[in-house]
């Protein structure tokens, strides 16, 4: 395995994702911009999975648990943000799930915490 290859694949996903969640939230679908999020923050971590494991990450969307195979100790803050955004990656794959769906300025407060823990995880690499 490439492990360059491989890391450039998640981190370049990541990237993707955030363009995509931000156009959904900027167009008012919000649940799905934030499903997008927690999107981009699984795709950073899993990079540095690769990283750390030298090995292909877990098929898990668990970012508690992802985090910790690649050994990333997130700030307090941050570390309750990941946790906020767990609650949406449940939206795509369960359809009975329904979280509550922020408002509008919230959901771009999300999108920019996205982006900065996207950075941090980058600068990880």
């Amino acid at each position: 395995m490439n492990i360059n290859k491989q890391i450039d694949y998640w981190i370049e996903g990541a990237g993707n994702d955030f363009d995509t969640a931000r156009l959904l939230i900027e167009n008012g679908k919000v649940l799905h911009g934030l499903f997008f999020c927690h999107l981009v923050i699984e795709k950073a971590i899993k990079a540095n999975v690769v990283r750390i494991t030298g090995e292909i990450p877990p098929k898990s969307h668990n970012l508690i648990y992802l985090s910790e195979k690649a050994e990333i100790v997130f700030a307090e803050d941050d570390e309750l943000f990941v946790g906020v955004l767990m609650k949406y990656q449940l939206e795509g794959r369960y359809p009975d799930y329904q979280p509550e769906i922020p408002s509008v300025s919230v959901s771009f407060d999300y999108l920019q915490k996205t982006k900065k823990i996207l950075l941090w995880l980058q600068n990880q690499l």
